[in-house]
């Protein structure tokens, strides 16, 4: 048995000016930056999470701009195979998370827990 949810939108950033583009999205979202939040500084900016809701982070990339989701679980491998049971791809392993493909090609990625009330509100596998 494992538990999963959605926990994040990462807003992938082909950018020279990381700090740029995170006071773009912070000011469209009403989100402010928290550098203390934001793990390595040289591609991510975290946005403020308010309680009880999906947490964002604006990451530099090089390949093309564009969005995903994150989903957050408390056995990755559990997860992963469930997805390609549903059709989803494994596309990548990167350190701690797995980047998966969905059927209809959007990259998603599956991640230890990041938020910290997980697993409430999570969908419980058998």
């Amino acid at each position: 048995m494992h538990h999963s949810r959605l926990c994040s939108i990462i807003i992938d950033c082909n950018t020279q000016d990381l700090d740029v583009a995170a006071a773009f999205w912070s000011a469209a979202l009403g989100r402010p930056v928290n550098l203390e939040k934001s793990g390595n500084l040289d591609k991510y900016r975290a946005l403020e999470t308010p309680p009880g809701q999906i947490k964002c982070e604006v990451q530099k990339v090089d390949h093309p701009s564009r969005v995903h989701i994150d989903i957050e679980t408390d056995d990755i491998e559990a997860e992963v195979v469930r997805l390609l049971r549903l059709g989803a791809k494994e596309a990548q392993r990167i350190k701690r998370w797995v980047v998966m493909k969905a059927p209809t090609g959007q990259k998603f990625c599956v991640v230890p827990p990041q938020l910290p009330d997980f697993p409430n509100g999570a969908n419980r596998w058998d």
